[in-house]
């Protein structure tokens, strides 16, 4: 059985997250206390007992799912004998996931991957004011209707700079674009007179993915050019080629375009059955990236692990 273990990205997190697993296994305790120590932040308890609010921004989002999926990447490797190198093809994740999988793949240690998304969601967070841009997910559109829609939004545009791009090509009929709001919106509609069944802003706090996020690209060129990146265990398939990575200095550059750039889910996901991929195994994330997998590609087995059942369960397989 050849996997590819999965990781969310944000819009995952949700109050009470980690919870279970850090009362059910120690190794799991161990990696929110160093993630806390990482970031002097009590983040675990915020990702326990709230208040939401402050979990949905961006900078303690991000470095909380990270949080979430390592705790399971740690237990099933202490607890059940997970090798990256023995039990994955390859790894890969969803904007942030990225992140996650390069951690789990032993690229990044534990703290520094805190760090770094902590100083990523707060560059993203502060790259455009609020209110300025947007994202929309076009519900109903292919990838092309998608980019049609873009560019004749930002042809038709009267505002200044106008900034329209598809950010997350998803799965089939699941698009987002972002970019300015009034070409966002002026986006949306388009897409709908072409055949789109309905235009979705999203609760976002800046539009990520997009050329308006040059700032925090320039800030994550800064913070990636101080941080060790060793070869992982096994390839990542970056989210803006939708290829494998496995050199570090490539994987820097990536996950810098990625800031700005596409993340390509859907091609990624048609990628791993060339790869050898049979399973994929998704640590953390609600089923969120599983329900994509299964809309891109129904005949690649899939696997969920978010509780100690699920787990204990998986390790009973490697």
């Amino acid at each position: 059985m050849t996997r590819a273990f999965i990781f969310p990205g944000q819009g995952s997190q949700a109050v009470g997250m980690g919870k279970a697993l850090a009362d059910a296994f120690a190794p799991a305790r161990e990696v929110f206390q160093e993630v806390d120590e990482a970031l002097s932040q009590n983040l675990s308890r915020l990702m326990w007992e709230g208040p939401e609010s402050d979990l949905l921004l961006t900078e303690n989002a991000q470095p909380a799912i990270m949080a979430a999926s390592m705790a399971v990447i740690r237990v099933l490797q202490r607890e059940g004998g997970l090798d990256f190198a023995r039990h994955a093809r390859l790894v890969a994740g969803h904007s942030l996931g990225e992140y996650s999988a390069l951690c789990a793949a032993g690229a990044f240690t534990l703290a520094d991957a805190a760090r770094l998304l902590k100083i990523r969601g707060r560059a993203m967070q502060e790259a455009v004011p609020v209110g300025v841009g947007a994202m929309s997910a076009l519900l109903g559109a292919e990838i092309a209707l998608a980019e049609e829609a873009a560019k004749e939004a930002v042809a038709q545009a009267t505002e200044a700079d106008p900034v329209c791009v598809v950010a997350n090509d998803n799965a089939p009929g699941q698009v987002v674009i972002s970019g300015r709001k009034a070409t966002v919106d002026r986006a949306g509609d388009i897409a709908k007179a072409k055949g789109a069944k309905r235009a979705m802003p999203l609760s976002v706090s800046a539009p990520f993915h997009c050329p308006l996020m040059k700032p925090a690209a320039d800030k994550m060129t800064e913070a990636l050019a101080a941080v060790t990146i060793r070869p992982p265990a096994v390839p990542v398939l970056a989210n803006v080629t939708a290829t494998e990575a496995n050199e570090p200095e490539t994987i820097r550059r990536l996950l810098v375009e990625q800031v700005t750039g596409r993340v390509r889910w859907r091609e990624s996901v048609q990628a791993f059955r060339a790869c050898g991929v049979e399973t994929t195994v998704e640590a953390g994330g609600n089923k969120v990236l599983t329900g994509m997998v299964k809309r891109i590609d129904k005949e690649l087995l899939t696997v969920t692990l978010d509780s100690a059942a699920d787990i204990e369960a998986f390790a009973r397989t490697l």
